[in-house]
């Protein structure tokens, strides 16, 4: 009875003992559990490691990477060339555009002169040459209109205007002539130019107008 009454006294001191073994072996088994899991992990990046190591130390895998290395080498290089070759080409061609823009930006004002010169042409041309000798005034203007005519030409010389004189015999050029009609012939070469109805006119080499002329056309 006297052995019943101690451990019922003791009862709650051997649970708390009790308790902070179970405690101490779960603490103890989380513990060994971490340790193992480290060492587990440690073992497995040693491994990486390793591998790693003998990989990076393969001669073969050192060349892989250096003919890799080279094709990036080559095709980034390759694209910059590219890149660069494109660029020049767009400033040459926008260079080439702001010339032509400057040689051209009187094109329309040549084409409205030419039909002046047209008239100054006409009227020197329409003058017989028998009435100068007989009336000063009609003398007078004609050299007037001569040396207005003659200066024009002078202007247009200056400013990069040619004109388009085609002789009767010359092989017709579309880019520079404009067939208006044809002349039967059985004398002269086919296709060449028979007669000359209107200068033509190039500007800096470019045909702005092109001379209107008959061509020849064999029967």
């Amino acid at each position: 009875m006297a052995l019943s009454n101690l451990l019922f006294r003791r009862r709650p001191a051997m649970i708390a003992v009790c308790r902070f073994c179970l405690g101490s072996v779960k603490n103890f088994r989380t513990t060994r559990l971490l340790s193992t899991a480290t060492e587990i992990n440690k073992t497995e990046q040693d491994k990486a490691s390793t591998k790693t190591e003998e990989e990076s130390s393969d001669p073969k895998v050192w060349a892989e990477e250096k003919e890799k290395l080279t094709k990036d080498l080559k095709s980034m290089k390759d694209k910059y060339l590219l890149a660069l070759a494109d660029t020049e080409n767009v400033r040459m061609r926008m260079n080439k555009q702001i010339s032509d823009a400057k040689l051209f930006s009187i094109q329309g004002f040549c084409r409205d002169l030419f039909e002046v010169a047209d008239i100054l042409t006409k009227a020197t041309e329409s003058v017989p040459s028998e009435e100068l000798s007989k009336n000063e005034h009609l003398k007078n203007l004609f050299e007037g209109l001569t040396m207005t005519e003659s200066q024009l030409q002078k202007v247009f010389n200056k400013h990069g205007v040619e004109k388009i004189v085609p002789n009767v015999g010359d092989k017709f050029d579309p880019y520079l002539h404009e067939a208006m009609f044809e002349v039967p012939t059985d004398s002269n070469e086919s296709g060449t130019v028979a007669v000359l109805t209107k200068f033509g006119y190039k500007l800096h080499q470019r045909t702005v107008r092109p001379a209107v002329v008959g061509v020849f056309k064999g029967v």
